[in-house]
This record gives structure tokens, sequence and C-alpha cells, in this order.
């Protein structure tokens, strides 16, 4: 890590719980985004959750309300995991990145969202790393591919295992955050909002998360 990205590592407690994460995460200085997001978005869900949803970053509503998946890729995401039965208040929900990373032209203009970059999600992974740790889940779900990339290093490609229920770690990377669990990979919600045929890319979506639920029984 360089000085601009000294990562996570620091500020994550040893030995602590998703409360005594979730409250350290609010000081996180690992990389440079803390400056401009508004805050700290962690997760949401129990400890106890069999299932953890890991997504790319928080959004402009995220950074502003300070929780996971409540804007517009939210809505596409609780509207597909009640499609599926998977109850959303019994996953455990997070991001890859947990602070908001976007463009503003001037004051006052609209926050258009960037893609971290590697060096960002790298960053970050200690409090990734941490959370799967305590919730230890049956089936963990990337959506999209910085989540994939945050599981198991730069070289993942969501196309090369999305669909396809694997057990965990899987491909093997000498970066992977090991679980002796299953792992499925999918789109990020916000990509329907971006397809040209929002229908096929949702059903998509759904028939993925279907897998999960079949592993949750």
């Amino acid at each position: 890590m360089t000085a601009d990205y000294p990562g996570a590592a620091r500020w994550v407690p040893t030995g602590a719980g998703l409360d005594e994460l979730r409250r350290a995460a609010r000081g996180c200085q690992g990389c440079p985004l803390y400056r401009n997001a508004t805050q700290t978005v962690f997760s949401s869900g129990p400890p106890t959750a069999r299932i953890v949803l890991v997504g790319e970053q928080p959004g402009d509503q995220e950074d502003r309300r300070g929780a996971p998946f409540v804007g517009p890729a939210g809505n596409i995401l609780d509207r597909a995991l009640e499609e599926v039965g998977i109850d959303r208040a019994a996953a455990y929900v997070t991001n890859a990145v947990k602070h908001f990373k976007f463009r503003q032209d001037g004051p006052g203009a609209r926050r258009i969202h960037q893609t971290p970059d590697q060096r960002e999600i790298t960053a970050c992974r200690p409090w990734l790393a941490a959370e799967l740790a305590i919730v230890d889940p049956d089936i963990i779900v990337a959506l999209g591919a910085t989540a994939g990339r945050a599981l198991f290093g730069p070289d993942f490609r969501v196309n090369r295992t999305r669909g396809a229920l694997l057990p965990w770690p899987a491909p093997p990377h000498e970066d992977a955050v090991r679980v002796n669990k299953f792992f499925l990979a999918t789109i990020h919600p916000s990509a329907v909002l971006r397809a040209d045929d929002r229908e096929a890319a949702y059903q998509g979506l759904v028939a993925d998360l279907r897998l999960a639920a079949e592993v949750l029984g």
C-alpha cells in the first residue's frame, strides 16, 4: 500500500463483532474515497445470515442514507429476492467498497458514479474479510465484477462463472478470501437499469438468484 492507500487493516479491530466493525468503519481512511463521501456505508443484515450478497459500492442514495442497496438498484434487488423466495431482512448485504466514488462537475451538480479501481478494492478488502469471517454464510453471491474482484482478485470476470453454483473459492486465486462455502456470481442490479432489454436482464438476475435460493432450501 502507498501513503494514499494505506489499506483498511489498521482500522479493523481484532476479534470484533459486526456492531463494533460498523462503528470502527466510520473512521476508516484506508483509501482516498473517504475524503469526498458523506459517510461510510457498511452493511445490513444479521450475523446469523445464511446468505451474503456483495455489491460494488454505495450509490448516491446509499451515501446519503448510510445503508446499502436503498436506491434504484436496491429496488431491483429487493424485487428479485422476493421473487425467488429469499428474505432480504434475513440476508447479509454489503459492498466491496464502503465509500461512494463519484465525479461531480461543479457545486450542486449531480454526482456521477465511478467504478472503484483495484487499489481501492484491495484497500477495502479487510472489512469484507472480517465480515465474512463473522457471518460464515452458506453461500456468497457476488453482484457484479467489482464484488468478484474483491473476493478473487483482479483477474475475475463475471461472465466466466455467472449462473453456476461453485464451491468456494472458485476460481482459486492468491488474493481470494477463503471460506469453505458456495459461491455464485451474477450481474449487479444496476446493470438491469442500464440494459437495452431490461426485462431480459432482470429475468437473468432472477434465474441466477434462484440457484442461491435452492442452496438455502
